[in-house]
């Protein structure tokens, strides 16, 4: 072997001082922005903009011109999100949303955690071609970003500036801060953990307080689709209750176009009924491309949760929150954050089930007294003043006297007639009674009499039972109640008069049903809540009617009169 020459390895040895030197400078000159990158990737909270400083972070840090980090999804096989700087919007998106933009060298790191470092990532045999619009890449250096031991996503950088290579002094920097942004992206995680539990504690709070206000059930339902729509961040909210066959029927809905929904039946043949009556949750990637989902709204949507809302062994129905096509998909966090929410809504509903059963024994109870009264005290006295007019009329010589004596018995008779009528009504149970549009506002006026003291005076103009839709005739009823609970609470009417005309048209031509509630109230003062009318123009707007206020039949105009009106 021949002997090296001292003076070469003199050189040599000159040669690695002098890069032993050069490593420590340049270590020594990155000390500084090194601890400036790790002190901006820990100044916030809030996931995606940590994200996003950290792909600036490590872009200036490398001195290269596009970084991005790939989020791995829940099952480690793909990327859930994808995160760039440099790099044009449409692009990565682009990237994100391709079923193969998880291949190549993206896909690599996925798979096989490690730092890799290329001088030409198109020659690298893993290099799967860039997308359409992708600016030109040479250089590459991936580095892994763990949260807490756990594989959170990786950092990619991509051409440096000065058309160079990445080298080990890039690498270790990139590397101090993958650490760094690893403990950022685990503190920013939790943070917006809690705030999603809170999240969904305080709609569970809302839901909870508007089933047990003691209000309209369909609106408290209305109150549950709400808040699972804002709190999935979903494209609807949607409550299903059972029908008498075994499916379900969509009774409430939260959405842009809640009317197309309504009333829609899953019926008792699709497994997705079957399972949700079963009491399990059901979740789905794609409902358009589902076999599963049968209705003819599944086309709209893409991932949907479908979960039972059931407490205590008892299935009451069905929760769904279903997002718009090609929207993310629900991870398990929002999974089990939403199960959780349907037990609390279904513990709620039966709590409120429970609650109007008491109200409503208390108001039969209420009404067998009165019922009760009337027979025994009210029927008999009016029974022998009229036996007692009868013998002063026997004795009486004078015939005006006695014809004035014959009317008035003849009007007890017709006054015991129709207190014996309401006898009848007050014991009815609402089971035994017609289910017709007429017979259910009949009902109303009557048990709105209870607290006003008198009767409202109604008329019906057309065939109404047979005119008017099931939904419609449903949020009239509801319509009614309110108008009759503002006449009573607010206005301190004495005259109430209530028509329905099945014979009305909208401004439009189509064929409609108007409700009308005039009062000889105190009208609308210029301060007063709207809450009430509000609901009635809800309610009206939903159906592609109207609702509005006027004056009434006071002497002088005095008063109110409610107008509300729906397509047949």
């Amino acid at each position: 072997m021949p002997e090296q020459d001292p003076k070469d390895s003199l050189e040599a040895a000159t040669q690695a001082t002098r890069s032993l030197q050069g490593l420590s400078t340049e270590i020594t000159a990155r000390i500084p922005q090194l601890l400036e990158a790790m002190r901006s990737v820990g100044a916030g909270l809030e996931l995606h903009s940590t994200l996003d400083r950290i792909c600036e972070t490590a872009a200036e840090l490398a001195h290269s011109r596009y970084a991005a980090i790939g989020v791995v999804d829940e099952e480690g096989e793909g990327l859930s999100d994808f995160v760039t700087y440099g790099v044009p919007d449409e692009v990565a998106d682009e990237i994100g949303r391709r079923p193969d933009g998880h291949r190549g060298l993206l896909g690599a790191l996925i798979h096989d955690p490690a730092p890799v470092r290329l001088a030409d990532l198109t020659a690298d045999p893993r290099f799967a071609g860039f997308p359409p619009g992708h600016p030109p890449m040479r250089t590459f250096l991936g580095v892994p970003i763990r949260v807490q031991g756990e594989i959170f996503g990786n950092l990619y950088l991509a051409e440096k500036d000065d058309d160079g290579e990445f080298n080990d002094y890039d690498l270790h920097m990139v590397r101090v801060l993958a650490t760094e942004a690893g403990i950022a992206i685990g503190n920013a995680r939790l943070y917006e953990a809690a705030r999603q539990r809170e999240r969904w504690i305080d709609g569970s709070v809302a839901v909870t307080t508007a089933l047990l206000s003691g209000g309209d059930a369909d609106d408290a339902l209305s109150v549950v689709a709400e808040q699972a729509r804002r709190l999935a961040d979903s494209a609807a909210g949607i409550v299903l209750l059972p029908t008498e066959d075994g499916g379900l029927e969509i009774v409430a809905v939260s959405a842009d176009d809640p009317t197309s929904s309504l009333g829609v039946i899953i019926g008792p043949e699709s497994p997705v009924a079957a399972k949700l009556l079963g009491g399990e949750a059901v979740f789905v990637d794609d409902s358009a491309t589902d076999a599963r989902m049968v209705t003819r709204l599944a086309s709209r949507y893409g991932p949907s949760m479908l979960l039972p809302l059931h407490s205590g062994g008892r299935v009451l129905g069905a929760l769904a929150t279903p997002r718009a096509r090609g929207g993310r998909p629900f991870t398990e966090t929002e999974r089990t954050l939403a199960t959780q929410f349907a037990s609390q809504a279904a513990l709620a509903l039966m709590m409120a089930e429970a609650q109007r059963d008491r109200e409503r024994l208390a108001v039969y109870e209420d009404r067998d007294r009165i019922a009760r009264d009337l027979h025994d005290l009210v029927i008999q006295r009016l029974f022998a003043t009229g036996m007692m007019l009868e013998s002063a009329q026997r004795r009486s010589v004078v015939p005006e006297v006695q014809t004035g004596i014959g009317r008035a018995v003849d009007e007890l008779d017709v006054t015991i007639q129709e207190i014996r009528t309401a006898i009848f009504a007050l014991q009815q149970e609402p089971a035994e009674a017609p289910s017709g549009l007429r017979t259910r506002v009949l009902r109303e006026i009557n048990m709105a009499a209870v607290p006003l003291g008198f009767k409202p005076s109604h008329r019906f103009l057309g065939p109404v039972d047979a005119l008017v839709g099931e939904l419609t005739g449903k949020n009239l009823i509801a319509a009614l109640r309110e108008a009759l609970s503002n006449a009573f609470r607010h206005a301190e009417a004495s005259l109430i008069d209530v028509v329905v005309d099945a014979t009305a048209t909208l401004p439009d031509g189509r064929d409609a049903v108007r409700l009308s509630v005039a009062d000889d109230g105190v009208g609308i003062s210029a301060g007063g809540r709207r809450s009430g009318l509000r609901n009635l123009a809800r309610r009206a707007e939903s159906l592609g009617g109207a609702s509005w206020f006027g004056p009434g039949i006071g002497e002088d105009g005095g008063g109110t009169t409610v107008v509300w009106e729906a397509p047949l």
